[in-house]
């Protein structure tokens, strides 16, 4: 395996996924490869593949595969964030990987141990269904030992004053899968869903004020991919309309970790989407997020402890993934490991081209 696009459907375009054992371990050097592998994917079209996901067999008995997500960002070929995961990208290595024969081939039950390097997160990819183009996959978020939700929020209470353009904003913060900031969406003037899915450029600027405001409060970077933001909504039955924003513009959908975050929030009394979904009738157990490109659920385990409740895991069903094939990069990239033969690559640089990012 060198490198291989896959496509997971809801994600803002597909993962380019890189065989770890041909590429540098130190953070520099590794940076420094990715850099020429942008500019040969830049060259050849597909430049706006943003999403990197770096794979091998993992030593640890426990785990199949050893992740590590790197973010590109849109400034330069030399901008990334390593902070964080992305639970599409996940999806698609998996799918790689058992596609180049590192892990062996998928069938439905099976499941794939991933360690994310980024955050220590353990992630259970268990196989809907499969067929000749891609996977089905259940994503199963796992807190190996359970965690006290208090432990989730960022700031150590369920919601967060922000002043934002002389105005007091409500914000939970809250890390699971990946760091987020939930606002309630009528907070911002907003009403109705399809108000929340519009492309709408003043929404867009509110959103992004926010960011920056809680990155300045909290003496946070603002200038990578992380943490993240999302307007919630609620909706008949406790189900939650979400809109967030990805890099470098709207999600179509929602993350895989946003809704693994999302659902997590859901859980934690006093938190913003907490109010919002058992307000508007949600009961324990699925929780139905509405998102610009359609609807998924999600289900949080928790244990209640005398000590009061600790998450167990987090998991979304229905997430495809789509093989793409060789990513067609120099051999000359990948030192340490073969290019594939040209039967396995794609006929054309049409087959290789990533799904444009939402404007």
């Amino acid at each position: 395996m060198s490198g291989y696009f896959a496509n997971a459907h809801g994600a803002p375009c597909p993962t380019l996924v890189l065989d770890g054992q041909g590429l540098p371990e130190e953070t520099d050097e590794l940076l420094d490869s990715l850099t020429a592998i942008r500019a040969d994917l830049s060259a050849d079209g597909a430049g706006d593949v943003l999403k990197n996901a770096i794979v091998r067999p993992s030593a640890h008995p426990l785990f199949d595969l050893d992740y590590r997500f790197v973010q590109s960002l849109p400034q330069s070929h030399a901008s990334f964030d390593l902070r964080g995961s992305c639970g599409h990208s996940i999806l698609a290595a998996v799918e790689a990987a058992a596609r180049s024969g590192m892990i062996p081939p998928l069938v439905p039950g099976a499941r794939v141990r991933v360690n994310v390097l980024n955050n220590g997160d353990n992630v259970v990819c268990e196989v809907e269904e499969t067929s000749d183009g891609g996977t089905s996959f259940t994503a199963h978020f796992l807190c190996t030992p359970t965690k006290p939700y208090a432990e989730l929020l960022m700031t150590g209470e369920p919601v967060t004053e922000v002043r934002v353009d002389r105005m007091v904003v409500p914000v939970s913060l809250v890390s699971m899968g990946n760091p987020y900031v939930f606002v309630p969406a009528r907070h911002l003037g907003v009403e109705t869903k399809e108000q929340l899915f519009a492309a709408d450029g003043k929404l867009f600027d509110q959103f992004a004020r926010i960011r920056l405001a809680v990155c300045e409060q909290q003496g946070w970077d603002p200038s990578g991919a992380f943490p993240k933001i999302a307007a919630v909504l609620p909706q008949e039955g406790g189900a939650l309309a979400v809109r967030a924003v990805s890099v470098p513009s709207w999600h179509p959908t929602l993350a895989l970790t946003g809704a693994i975050c999302l659902g997590t929030a859901v859980g934690i009394e006093g938190t913003i989407p907490w109010s919002l979904a058992w307000n508007s009738g949600y009961r324990e157990g699925l929780v139905t997020l509405v998102t610009p490109g359609g609807e998924l659920q999600v289900s949080a385990s928790s244990v209640r402890t005398d000590t009061g409740p600790r998450l167990a895991w987090v998991s979304v069903a229905g997430k495809r993934v789509d093989y793409q094939g060789w990513a067609g990069l120099p051999a000359a990239r990948f030192p340490y490991a073969a290019a594939p033969s040209l039967s396995t690559s794609p006929s054309s640089s049409q087959e290789r081209a990533c799904l444009p990012l939402p404007v």
